[in-house]
């Protein structure tokens, strides 16, 4: 038994969906992953990806917009305990959070080019 009170199925999806409004809302990052987010799934379904391919961009996607939620929670949740007053430690636990955004970003522009690059360079060779 919890102190807390239990939550339904569809209250975990309504609070799911609100923090996602929230993150879209509150982080500028966020926008710009899901804007290049949408053009990597245009682009992959005009070159005929494979189902593989295509689970392996979804997945890539999936990671970075996940690890930016990560640090955006991490983000909160330090400001809201040290109520925004500097500190040299959260600003250390900050810098970590954001640099595994980096992290899994460069990956994925890395999994990108090796996916796309293919593709682009046989059109352009046509």
């Amino acid at each position: 038994m919890t102190k807390y009170k239990q939550n339904s199925f569809s209250n975990t999806f309504r609070n799911a969906r609100k923090g996602m409004r929230l993150t879209i809302k509150s982080e500028r990052n966020i926008r710009i992953h899901l804007f290049v987010a949408a053009l990597v799934i245009i682009s992959a379904y005009c070159l005929n990806f494979s189902i593989n391919k295509f689970c392996i961009v979804l997945l890539t996607i999936a990671a970075v917009i996940s690890a930016e939620m990560f640090n955006s929670a991490i983000e909160f949740a330090l400001d809201a305990t040290f109520h925004n007053k500097y500190s040299r430690m959260v600003g250390m636990a900050k810098d970590i959070a954001a640099g595994a955004v980096m992290v899994v970003s460069i990956c994925a522009v890395m999994i990108g080019v090796l996916l796309f690059a293919p593709p682009i360079i046989a059109l352009i060779v046509q």
